[in-house]
């Protein structure tokens, strides 16, 4: 008995310990936000790799110890660097592809005859699936699923802000099916709805308010933090707190958090790091400013693994929120990795939880680049969004990219107009 009894106490200290130490290596998660997957390999620059940086509690890394005060040096002066943009920010453009699907589709033909490889996903046969409340409000975070009439579930969506899905029944492999179920839930009230393969835009009718109050909003930046991205990062530590709080001041008053995750390339200091949501602006602001652009070497990047792990490291709130996905970015992704993640399943993940995504497409994307960034925005509900250029690259109105009918505003304009625009979806006094 006494031998079991000891047994029984080592065994409780062993659990303890394994409990204890699993612990230690989960994401750190703050009211602050945070590093939720810090490597412990370094910082942001490989200038300040020789040092030892470790990850302060809500914070960004903390510099403890570099090896040579040159890197120090340099480090603060970065930080301290004045806007270059002040007088001539960067200017942007975008459009909808769901809007302008004609012009989508044909755009899409064109592309087949290029030959670039890219991860095809046939959206032919679009169906709008469009929730709304009683007094014709659009549903916010109504569960949505598509069922062939075998009874095989075929595809999962929460609504967004809009109240809108997109199902692509080609996608599914059942693109000869005749009929569809669909069943929108949300609360304890559920409806269902036959819908046919050649009608393409449908409503359903829920008992259900249009969103909460205040609107909660998510709103994460992945971001190319490689070498050429350094405009574009600047851009948006210069105004990342007037932008922040000018959608703080929206008439609907959101409930908002910010996030972001950066990522590189393979054989960089590091692939991707994510920073968790907060509604502290300043702590994420302070967050952003230690970033620094570097790296990169070939043309791709590992936008694959960002894209991953901007979906599932953060905690999205999902649950009636407005989630906005922003990627800033002036490469693909590499297709030829082997173990890497997916875009092409991912984007359907993002669905799934109601995240829209709004790439940009930052100075030298190229064809294959834009068509992917096509695909994250048209699957998800977003807008692509580009970079417009003028006379020796300078801002101005001008894009190489496929599309017409474009407006152009400042980059930062053009982020809270979308933002203002998913918002304006749910400020109807009739809710």
């Amino acid at each position: 008995m006494k031998t079991q009894s000891y047994f029984s106490k080592i065994m409780l200290l062993i659990c303890l310990f394994l409990l204890s130490a699993c612990a230690l290596f989960q994401p750190m998660r703050t009211e602050s936000g945070g590093w939720v997957d810090w490597n412990g390999r370094g910082g942001w620059s490989e200038t300040s790799s020789g040092g030892e940086m470790l990850a302060a509690e809500g914070s960004g890394p903390a510099l403890l110890e570099l090896g040579d005060a040159l890197a120090e040096d340099e480090a603060k002066s970065y930080a301290e660097e004045p806007s270059t943009y002040q007088n001539s920010p960067l200017r942007a453009g975008s459009v909808d592809d769901n809007e302008q699907w004609d012009d989508y589709l044909l755009y899409r033909l064109q592309f087949r005859d290029w030959g670039i490889s890219v991860h095809d996903l046939d959206v032919g046969g679009r169906h709008t699936i469009k929730i709304v409340n009683q007094l014709g409000a659009p549903v916010l975070g109504a569960f949505v699923e598509v069922f062939a009439s075998s009874g095989e579930r075929l595809f999962q969506a929460t609504s967004s802000a809009n109240g809108t899905i997109y199902f692509h029944p080609h996608i599914s492999g059942t693109s000869q099916s005749s009929t569809f179920e669909v069943v929108a839930s949300k609360g304890n009230d559920e409806v269902r709805m036959n819908i046919s393969s050649e009608e393409f835009n449908h409503e359903l009718v829920l008992d259900a308010r249009s969103s909460g109050d205040p609107i909660r909003l998510d709103v994460h930046f992945l971001i190319d933090a490689t070498g050429s991205m350094s405009d574009e990062i600047q851009q948006l530590k210069d105004n990342m707190i007037s932008v922040a709080e000018r959608i703080s001041s929206m008439q609907s008053d959101p409930d908002v958090r910010y996030g972001m995750t950066i990522y590189r390339d393979r054989e960089d200091l590091f692939v991707s790091r994510t920073f968790d949501f907060t509604p502290d602006v300043i702590a994420f602001t302070d967050a952003l400013r230690e970033v620094h652009a570097e790296g990169g070497g070939d043309y791709p990047e590992s936008l694959n693994e960002g894209l991953h792990q901007a979906l599932y490291l953060p905690e999205w709130r999902q649950e009636e929120t407005v989630s906005l996905l922003f990627l800033i970015a002036d490469a693909p992704p590499h297709l030829d990795y082997p173990q890497d993640f997916d875009y092409a399943q991912d984007i359907f993940e993002a669905v799934e939880a109601g995240i829209k995504i709004f790439p940009l497409a930052s100075s030298g994307l190229d064809d294959q680049g834009e068509y992917i960034f096509r695909q994250l925005a048209q699957i998800t509900g977003g807008k692509f969004l580009f970079l417009t250029y003028g006379a020796g690259g300078a801002p101005g109105d001008d894009t190489t990219h496929h599309v017409d009918d474009y407006s152009v505003l400042s980059l930062d304009d053009l982020v809270v107009r979308i933002v203002e625009e998913q918002l304006a979806f749910l400020n109807s006094p009739i809710q």
